[in-house]
């Protein structure tokens, strides 16, 4: 197990493992032990009690944080004809076709999120193999493979977070950074913890969400009391 510095050691220590915070604590201790010197991310851990071996009960979606990320992403946009000069328009950082798959298959990644159109797709699928282990493959159910490029544009640039859950049923999402006001960061919480809640599959059963831990980059975590949360 790797070793902790001495700065974690500190911030442990206002933290009480045997506790269920509420989410304003949360979010105000999460910040209040960052040990990090730059502006940190706060993230959202969530443990769901679905089977991740089924098909029916995979969860993976998107939402927009009403405040933003506190990052701004590079988007990379495969579209033809007037939607090349759509995504252009929407604030796009790359559009094209055969080049940029191209690019990529020499190594380039200088990018965070690609958007596709539907008739684009059985290009980029050539690519899927390299994109899908870095989680970079567009998908319907993201808004990333749509004709309306201008939109999905304009979402990911104000702050649109993507969420699946991984083969043990933990998603991890970001909800800002340290230096965002509390209630900002309040606001975004709510946001990703009602997208979550509603994405329940129809097959899950017993207790949905089994966990729900809140922390900052390299800080130590704060659990939430996710069943009595109140969404508004």
């Amino acid at each position: 197990m790797a070793k902790r510095g001495k700065k974690f050691a500190e911030a442990i220590k206002l933290v009480d493992t045997t506790k269920l915070y509420d989410v304003k604590e949360a979010i105000a201790l999460a910040k209040k032990t960052s040990t990090t010197n730059f502006d940190a991310t706060v993230e959202l851990a969530f443990r769901l009690g679905i089977d991740t071996k089924k098909s029916d009960e995979q969860v993976r979606g998107a939402v927009v944080l009403p405040n933003g990320t506190g990052k701004t992403q590079r988007v990379l946009v495969f579209a033809k004809g007037e939607k090349l000069k759509e995504a252009e328009a929407a604030g796009a950082d790359y559009v094209g076709d055969a080049e940029y798959i191209n690019k990529i298959q020499q190594g380039w990644f200088e990018f965070d999120v690609i958007v596709a159109t539907p008739d684009m797709m059985g290009e980029v699928g050539k690519i899927g193999r390299i994109l899908g282990p870095k989680g970079l493959m567009p998908n319907p159910r993201t808004g990333t493979v749509t004709f309306d490029v201008a939109k999905a544009v304009e979402e990911i640039k104000a702050g649109k977070v993507e969420y699946r859950a991984d083969k043990a049923g933990i998603i991890h999402a970001p909800i800002g950074k340290v230096s965002f006001e509390d209630e900002k960061l309040e606001e975004n919480f709510f946001a990703v913890f009602e997208a979550i809640e509603k994405a329940k599959p129809a097959a899950s059963k017993g207790t949905y969400m089994r966990s729900l831990h809140v922390t900052t980059t390299m800080g130590p975590a704060m659990k939430i009391d996710a069943l009595n949360i109140k969404t508004k």
